[in-house]
C-alpha cells in the first residue's frame, strides 16, 4: 500500500458550488507540531450533511482539541475530493464509491480509515403512487443519481442483481438538492441515494423503497485524506487524532441513540422519531474497522466494475491509494454491522 502518488488537479467548479460554509472548533493546549503553543494546527475538514462536525460535537469529542477544524460542506462525497485533491480540504468523510472515481482520474487522495455497517439506507426510491414493485421494472425509467457516489455503485449491483445494466434504463446525473427536485416533480421515475435524504422522503410521504444496498454492496464508509497534509508531521499528527475521536464518537452513537438521534433530528430536519429509526437502521450499526486486504479487495471491484463500464477513465490499483498507518488494534473489515437488540461486535 503505497502512501503518496504524483496526480493532476481537477477542475474547482464543483467544489466552489458544494462549499455551502465553513465553521471553526477551536482547541486549547498544544499539539506536536504547533508553532504557538496555542494549537497553531489547522485541520481542514470536509462534511456532508449530519456529518462529522455533528457528531463529534454531540460525543464531546471537539472539546479540548489540540488543533484547529476548519469545517466545509459538501453536498456529497465527489466535490468533497476534488478539494482534498486541490488541498483545499485535508481529510473527510465519504462512502464507498467517491475513492474510486477520484482515483480513477488520477487524484491526490489517500484512504485512512474505514467503518463498516448498514447499507439499508443506500435505496432506490420510487414515487408512493409508482406502478413499480421490483427492481426488474426499472427497465426503461429514468433514474436519478449523483456521479461517483456510493449510490452510483448501489445502483449499478442493483440492477445487475436484477439482470438489467445502466443500458436499460435512462440515468439522470443530479446532485441530492436537483434530483430531490427531479423527483418531487415526476420528471424522474427513480432516484438512487442514501440516508439522510432517504429518511427525509420516506418521512415526507415522498417515495418508498424499491430496493436498498443490504447485501448487495460493502457498507464501507472512509475518511479520504490530502497526500500533503499525511506527509506534513504536524497535520498527520492531528489526522491521526481526528480519525481516533471519529472512532469514539461512533462508539458513543451505538451507546446513546436517543441522544444522537436528537441531535441528528436538529441537523437534518427529520422528526425525532424518524431520526431514531435511521439511527438505529443505519449511523448506528457502524463499526470502525481495519484497512484491510479485503478493503482493498472490495474497493476494487468497484473499480473493475466502473472500468469495464468506462465510467471511469483508466484501471488502477485501489491498494495504491491506502495508507493504513491508523489501524491500530482495530477489528477486521469483514466484522459485522452493529445491530440493536443484539451484542454488540465491539
Amino acid at each position: 500500500m503505497k502512501r503518496f502518488l504524483p496526480a493532476v488537479l481537477l477542475p474547482l467548479t464543483l467544489l466552489l458550488a458544494a462549499c455551502s460554509g465553513t465553521s471553526s472548533a477551536d482547541g486549547s493546549g498544544g499539539a506536536g507540531g504547533s508553532v504557538d503553543g496555542k494549537g497553531a494546527v489547522t485541520l481542514a475538514v470536509g462534511d456532508q450533511k449530519g456529518g462529522s462536525e455533528a457528531v463529534l460535537r454531540a460525543a464531546g469529542e471537539l472539546d479540548d482539541l489540540p488543533y484547529r477544524i476548519k469545517w466545509s460542506t459538501f453536498t456529497s462525497g465527489p466535490p468533497m475530493l476534488e478539494a482534498v485533491n486541490a488541498e483545499a480540504v485535508d481529510v473527510g468523510s465519504v462512502g464507498n464509491t467517491p475513492p474510486v472515481f477520484a482515483a480513477g482520474a488520477d487524484s491526490k487522495i489517500i484512504v485512512v480509515a474505514a467503518t463498516h455497517g448498514s447499507a439499508r439506507g443506500e435505496a432506490i426510491l420510487v414515487p408512493e403512487d409508482s406502478p413499480l414493485t421490483r427492481t426488474t421494472q426499472l427497465k426503461g425509467k429514468s433514474v436519478a443519481v449523483a456521479q461517483g457516489s456510493s449510490a452510483h455503485y448501489q445502483l449499478v449491483a442493483s440492477l445487475k442483481k436484477a439482470g438489467l445494466t445502466l443500458d436499460d434504463i435512462k440515468v439522470t446525473l443530479l446532485q441530492p438538492a436537483d434530483a430531490l427536485a427531479a423527483f418531487t416533480s415526476g420528471k424522474v421515475d427513480a432516484w438512487a441515494v442514501w440516508d439522510p435524504y432517504t429518511s427525509q422522503v420516506l418521512h415526507a410521504g415522498q417515495g418508498r423503497v424499491l430496493t436498498d444496498g443490504e447485501g448487495v454492496v460493502n457498507g464501507l464508509n472512509f475518511q479520504v485524506a490530502a497526500p500533503s497534509a499525511l506527509a506534513d508531521k504536524a497535520k498527520a499528527e492531528a489526522i491521526g487524532d481526528y480519525v481516533e475521536r471519529l472512532r469514539r464518537a461512533q462508539d458513543w452513537v451505538f451507546d446513546h441513540p436517543e441522544e444522537w438521534a436528537k441531535v441528528w433530528a436538529k441537523e437534518t430536519g427529520l422528526p425525532y422519531e424518524v431520526a431514531l429509526g435511521a439511527v438505529k437502521l443505519t449511523h448506528g450499526t457502524r463499526v470502525p474497522v481495519a484497512l484491510d486486504q479485503a478493503v482493498v479487495d472490495s474497493e476494487q471491484g468497484i473499480a473493475d466494475t466502473f472500468a469495464d463500464l468506462k465510467l471511469i477513465p483508466r484501471r488502477f490499483d485501489f491498494a495504491d491509494y491506502v495508507d493504513d498507518r491508523f489501524n491500530k488494534d482495530l477489528p477486521p473489515s469483514t466484522s459485522p454491522a452493529r445491530s440493536y437488540g443484539k451484542a454488540s461486535s465491539r
